[in-house]
């Protein structure tokens, strides 16, 4: 097993079990062209956010790192009529191409993107009182992960999920001594989930065209 081998079965899937359309292509394509980051979900990941989204029936979506809004498009679209999805984004560049991939995928009143840093707009968003999130979505910078989750808390109830992408890091969120500070987010988020009690969570390590890494689900309890 290696690299060629996940990515080619990543793309058979996206071919057969989870087939895209005309604003998911565009959404990446605009984003590659933007020189943003190929860092996106990839299509069988999207879809089981989408999945997941639908299975509690979410009506309110927190998304911390938006990127170019392909992951957003996927969960907007799980949500029913008057659902909403509030997506933040540190980089301007990023939001301004999101803004414009949910909008040519028919997303703009479902989808609302926050720009300024998630520590500043987290709290911000709490104050506002609204009604909590039935699901959030963690996909920024890695080293704030804890920080990022316990907010989340905040903004759930019992029955929301938050889920937390690239959490194996290569394997490497195993070394204690790293100096890498994305991996001691990670391990920190760790050690915080073995002692939460108002969570039941549980990791999951993926292979595909993203390589090695993995995804860690949280049940608000």
């Amino acid at each position: 097993m290696n690299q060629e081998q996940w990515t080619a079965v990543d793309r058979y899937i996206g071919d057969t079990v989870v087939p895209s359309d005309s604003a998911l292509v565009a959404a990446l394509e605009a984003s590659a062209k933007a020189e943003l980051p190929a860092i996106a979900v990839t299509a069988n990941q999207g879809k089981l956010l989408h999945i997941l989204a639908r299975l509690i029936a979410a009506r309110r979506v927190l998304e911390i790192g938006t990127l170019g809004g392909y992951s957003t498009i996927w969960l907007a679209r799980a949500l029913p009529k008057g659902g909403r999805v509030i997506t933040l984004e540190v980089n301007p560049k990023h939001a301004e191409v999101a803004r414009a991939n949910v909008a040519r995928a028919g997303l703009a009143k479902t989808v609302e993107i926050r720009l300024g840093a998630a520590l500043e707009t987290l709290p911000k968003l709490a104050a506002e009182k609204a009604s909590a999130f039935d699901l959030i979505f963690i996909d920024a910078d890695k080293a704030n992960i804890p920080e990022y989750f316990a907010w989340s808390l905040k903004l759930s109830h019992p029955g929301s999920l938050i889920i937390v992408d690239n959490v194996v890091r290569k394997g490497a969120v195993i070394e204690a001594d790293s100096d890498d500070p994305d991996v001691q987010g990670v391990r920190r988020l760790n050690e915080m989930l073995a002692k939460e009690k108002r969570v039941t969570a549980t990791t999951i390590q993926t292979v595909g065209s993203k390589g090695y890494d993995g995804f860690t689900i949280a049940l608000v309890n």
